[in-house]
């Protein structure tokens, strides 16, 4: 599911209320808008966000549950820090779940969804050259969710999606103090080109290498300043 439909409205029941709480600073702590540290208060949250405490404190629970959050008695509820083992550790699981996925998306892949792959491989040949790293990773963003689909494993699916959004954080704060970090149009449309190629041809191996390509080539990259 995109996040902009995610996030776009507001429906009246509860759950809807905590699914949109948690959605918007689930989104606002990976993009590194709200830091790494920051206290966050439930009535500042309530008012900021439109809705009551029930909702803010089980969007809490569940980023605190995915590691976005710690709640420290008597102090508070915390942005989480991240640290060179935080970083080991989710591309640790990154390089090889995403290179399994990978090839299952192009063993697994049906007519349709070549189409749409081709059509996502037209957006990259539509880009500015000066477009915005926000554009250039939401678009890299909605490959790794279309190719996590085409492998037709909802669990596996689910578990890339949220160790993709932690290491997008990662890089998200990485880019805030280190800009030469951020990603350039040649480096994504080269890595996702392959694989989404690799998808459209029913190539396993591949879609594999180049899924585990892409991982470490940001891996490497952020660890070499953290």
């Amino acid at each position: 599911m995109a996040i902009a439909s995610e996030i776009a409205t507001t429906p009246p029941d509860g759950r809807s209320r905590a699914k949109h709480a948690y959605v918007t600073l689930r989104e606002e702590i990976i993009s590194a808008e709200i830091a790494p540290g920051t206290l966050l208060r439930e009535d500042e949250l309530m008012q900021r966000l439109g809705v009551g405490r029930t909702p803010v404190r089980e969007a809490i629970q569940q980023l605190e549950h995915d590691g976005f959050v710690m709640v420290i008695p008597r102090r508070g509820t915390l942005v989480s820090e991240i640290n060179i083992t935080s970083l080991t550790g989710i591309y640790e699981v990154r390089v090889h779940l995403e290179a399994w996925e990978a090839r299952l998306a192009a063993e697994r892949v049906t007519d349709g969804e070549r189409v749409e792959a081709t059509k996502l491989l037209a957006e990259f040949d539509a880009l500015d050259p000066n477009v915005s790293a926000e554009t250039l990773l939401a678009l890299d963003r909605r490959i790794h969710r279309f190719v996590y689909a085409c492998g037709k494993n909802t669990h596996l699916a689910e578990t890339l999606d949220h160790y993709h959004n932690l290491s997008l954080r990662i890089l998200h704060v990485a880019m805030k103090r280190y800009p030469s970090l951020t990603p350039t149009l040649d480096h994504v449309v080269h890595d996702q080109r392959l694989l989404l190629n690799a998808v459209i041809r029913g190539d396993g191996p591949a879609a594999e290498q180049a899924a585990r390509e892409h991982v470490l080539t940001f891996e490497r990259a952020i660890r070499e300043v953290i």
